[in-house]
């Protein structure tokens, strides 16, 4: 195997004047037909392999989300018209003269997925599953069995990757996962469909919040308010509290008008419910963000096979190739790569590994390439294994 990884210099990221960042939370619809995507091919991966000792071939990327209708109101109000979630895609339903429910299991698995996201979500009664999964073609699935000890490429596609997280997308992060994480959240009746975008111009930076008030917890416009400002504090302190970064101005659900009553709040805590629709491959990146500024694809991570879908796994890896690279060799401070494949080449020989590195002050390109050379054979060594890691549920995808 010969992995040859072309690298060239860039200015370090650090000295943009400007960057646009935001991060799409665990129950905003793109997010959420993201996780139903994986979490119905994990569901089918854990099944093939119980069953024959193997992952078949599947892909079950194509998730969307109608929204239903609701009536929030304060002291609680009810979903009026259901959530329809169509599951689509390929995936092996025969094999060993066997039949596998591929049907069942991924209903399950959207399912429980939702269930976990969505606390005030009553899912049996306010969501509908429409199942599409149909077979693969023939060329694919005989390029799926085919394969070696080494899986071969499905697909000509490309995964890309950053690091280090500049302070404003550090605090991007930080901030959805305060508002959304059950230990950290400053008010009981935040939902989960938060959104933070974070904006900046020179010295100059904001943020814009959307985060959805549970109407049963929230009896009235008093509380309501009060709910604002206990939001709005605990997002000042996380901004304060993250290094290299000045935010000035924050605002927290803009759309908001008191006067005529009109506030962000819902029954479920997700505008799933009735104001927005979703789909999988919209939202954050392998790198939990939607980053225009950086290097990205429009590859859908989730659902995804995780044997043989270079959309999926060099994703995956170009992001943990471009962190390991600035945490662990000494004068690389900031990290760019892209892996592209060819369609039937083996997933550790990619088409193309291609670095973009700035040195620090005092290190330079000539004398950083070996390690880094080096580090990409290794990485793409990695790659037949990468699987269980994706499996288990312990790589981060979006």
């Amino acid at each position: 195997m010969t992995v040859t990884a072309t690298i060239e210099a860039m200015p370090d990221p650090a000295t943009r004047a400007a960057e646009f960042v935001e991060r799409k939370g665990a129950g905003h619809p793109d997010t959420l037909c993201d996780a139903m995507a994986e979490a119905v091919s994990r569901a089918l991966s854990q099944a093939y392999l119980a069953r024959f000792g193997r992952i078949l071939h599947h892909n079950v990327d194509k998730v969307l989300l109608a929204a239903g209708s609701a009536a929030p109101r304060f002291g609680g109000g009810h979903v009026t018209a259901p959530i329809r979630i169509v599951l689509a895609g390929r995936a092996t339903a025969h094999a060993g003269g066997e039949a596998i429910d591929v049907e069942s299991i991924a209903v399950e698995a959207a399912r429980a997925c939702l269930a976990a996201r969505l606390r005030h979500l009553d899912v049996a009664r306010d969501v509908r599953f429409d199942v599409r999964i149909r077979p693969g073609s023939a060329e694919l699935r005989a390029l799926f069995a085919r394969a070696p000890s080494v899986p071969l490429a499905n697909d000509s596609s490309a995964g890309a990757g950053f690091a280090p997280l500049s302070p404003l997308e550090d605090l991007v992060l930080r901030c959805e996962r305060m508002l959304t994480a059950p230990g950290t959240r400053p008010h009981p009746a935040c939902g989960e469909d938060v959104k933070v975008a974070g904006i900046r111009y020179r010295e100059d930076a904001a943020l814009v919040v959307a985060c959805p008030a549970i109407d049963a917890l929230m009896p009235d416009a008093d509380a309501y308010a009060g709910y604002r400002l206990r939001v709005l504090d605990a997002l000042r302190r996380t901004a304060d509290a993250t290094p290299g970064v000045v935010i000035g101005r924050i605002d927290l659900n803009a759309a908001d008008d008191p006067t005529t009553g009109e506030v962000y709040l819902t029954v479920s805590g997700s505008s799933a419910e009735a104001g927005d629709d979703g789909e999988a491959g919209r939202g954050n990146r392998a790198c939990g963000l939607i980053a225009p500024g950086r290097p990205m694809t429009m590859e859908a991570t989730a659902g995804k096979n995780p044997c043989s879908h270079t959309g999926k796994l060099y994703a995956l890896l170009a992001q943990e190739f471009a962190e390991e690279a600035v945490r662990e060799i000494p004068g690389v401070a900031a990290a760019e790569c892209l892996i592209a494949s060819r369609i039937g080449a083996p997933i550790d020989q990619p088409a193309l590994f291609h670095l973009r590195v700035a040195p620090a002050p005092g290190a330079t390109l000539p004398a950083l390439a070996p390690a880094l050379r080096e580090r990409a054979r290794a990485a793409c060594a990695r790659l037949p294994g990468l699987w269980r890691r994706i499996v288990a549920g312990e790589a981060r995808l979006f």
